[in-house]
């Protein structure tokens, strides 16, 4: 295992690798190649799903990743951390959903699948280019969750209300991300540093959104996208340009990084 990192690079996908059509551009994947030649550690920091990531990692040839906000992490295909949402909160949630006509996603390390399928959920997949899952109501019941995904416009508090024990972001019009509190892309980073013995080396990470907060607080060197948030723009060391207009490598070249 290679420990002889300068640094390691965290990145979020949507709207920061990631250009408009969820696609790794081939400036993009040049500038990944070069960070691990000047011996960067490249890391994917996002809440997608580990297969809904595949097509990015073998763009880029990254072989470390944190997803589903945190609960699960690899590296050189090594399964570092996951965090399990107990199958009984799970169907406390499911219940809730049903009374809201709400839908749900379930999430493992290789599969997803969704309460029912109706417009909502539609458009949470088809906004961000992914398949939309298979319908399987009681797939969760015998698999190891790691992230549900609530399928709703304006339902946020009566879930923050009655289930303290998630963390949640509402990272699209149509859905929030649900993970057990306490995983965060912050503790992502904090495990894997932990684990790949990198604790001393600085850290950089670009992001766009509410869920990059606490990735943007907890490194070294926060940048922002230019069309991120204003949160995440107050919480940057450096605002770069949309993740349309050369964003990454702007800020990779603003550190000297490439």
């Amino acid at each position: 295992m290679q420990t002889n990192y300068r640094g390691a690079v965290f990145f979020d996908l949507d709207n920061t690798l990631l250009d408009e059509h969820s696609q790794i551009t081939t400036e993009v994947a040049t500038a990944m190649q070069q960070l691990k030649q000047n011996q960067f550690l490249p890391v994917i920091n996002t809440g997608r799903a580990p297969r809904e990531i595949l097509d990015i990692r073998q763009a880029t040839g990254i072989d470390t990743f944190i997803s589903l906000n945190g609960s699960y992490l690899e590296h050189d295909h090594q399964a570092l951390y996951k965090s399990q949402i107990d199958t009984q909160l799970i169907t406390a949630v499911v219940e809730l959903a049903k009374q809201l006509n709400d839908g749900v996603s379930f999430y493992t390390t290789s599969e997803i699948r969704t309460l029912k399928s109706d417009a909502n959920v539609n458009d949470a997949y088809n906004l961000i280019h992914t398949p939309i899952p298979e319908v399987d109501p009681n797939f969760y019941q015998d698999q190891e969750i790691l992230m549900l995904l609530l399928l709703n416009k304006d339902h946020d508090q009566a879930y923050f209300d009655k289930f303290p024990q998630f963390t949640y972001y509402r990272n699209s019009p149509y859905s929030i991300d649900t993970v057990l509190s306490g995983n965060s892309k912050m503790n992502g980073i904090k495990q894997l540093l932990q684990q790949l013995e990198l604790t001393n080396v600085p850290t950089y990470g670009f992001g766009d959104g509410p869920n990059d907060l606490s990735m943007l607080e907890f490194v070294d060197h926060p940048v922002a996208m230019g069309n991120g948030i204003p949160e995440a723009k107050a919480a940057a060391e450096f605002v770069t340009t949309a993740n349309t207009d050369h964003g990454i490598v702007n800020g990779l070249k603003h550190f000297n990084l490439i």
